[in-house]
């Protein structure tokens, strides 16, 4: 009868190898012995040394799933509304028309002084916001209307400055004594030299030809003495 012995605690691995005919199983085991008398393991035989094949095949593990490592981006919040958009300031309406006055495109307005023409020349009042007024009615059917203002005085810019920038189709109010209104459109601009003046004078302040309006003010060089200016602006507009 075989002697009595410790039964030990057995941990057993499985190590796969390469080999010349294809993978091999070998069985280690390790004995842990309960006392001092510990058994020692013999790994069995290798595959060519028992007396039958094995019927035992080598089996590669499945792999275990890997954790879902998936990082689930949630959604990216909707932009904020668009502030509403400012509704667009509406612009003053430009102050009532005084009744005698003409107003120019941009706004520049002069008070009319009917003046008369003395030695061939028409005054023109002192008040830089004034301006002469000579000639042809508003409704006449011929003759100019000739309003004539300073482009400044003592240092005071004029409304009539506004002709040196004025273009050919602007519109130029006159609102007369009663309260009735007149319009006209520029189409033409002459700067003429104030010595070549008298010599288109008839051509443009005289009383014949279609109703026109002639709006007249000075500037260019300065050269002092009784022409101040060395020229003269004139704006020919029609009835609009």
């Amino acid at each position: 009868m075989p002697g009595r012995h410790r039964t030990p605690r057995r941990l057993s691995r499985l190590v796969a190898v390469p080999a010349t005919a294809g993978a091999v199983l070998i069985a280690a085991t390790v004995a842990v012995a309960g006392g001092s008398d510990a058994v020692t393991g013999t790994p069995s035989a290798a595959a060519d040394t028992v007396d039958r094949p094995s019927n035992r095949s080598f089996k590669p593990a499945k792999p275990s799933p890997l954790p879902n490592t998936t990082t689930t981006t949630p959604p990216a919040p909707p932009p904020p509304p668009a502030p509403p958009a400012a509704e667009p300031e509406e612009e003053a309406p430009p102050p009532a028309q005084p009744a005698n006055t003409v107003r120019l495109a941009h706004g520049g307005t002069a008070t009319l002084v009917p003046k008369e023409v003395v030695d061939g020349v028409l005054p023109v009042p002192d008040g830089v916001r004034e301006a002469a007024w000579w000639g042809a009615p508003l409704d006449a059917a011929n003759g100019a209307t000739v309003f004539a203002g300073h482009v400044n005085w003592r240092g005071a810019t004029g409304p009539f400055a506004e002709l040196w920038q004025a273009k050919v189709g602007d519109l130029v109010t006159v609102v007369d004594k009663d309260g009735g209104v007149h319009q006209f459109r520029v189409r033409q601009l002459v700067t003429v030299h104030k010595n070549d003046l008298p010599s288109r004078a008839q051509e443009l302040f005289g009383q014949d030809g279609p109703h026109r309006l002639a709006l007249v003010t000075c500037g260019g060089r300065w050269v002092g003495g009784s022409d101040g200016y060395e020229e003269n602006r004139v704006v020919i507009a029609d009835r609009a």
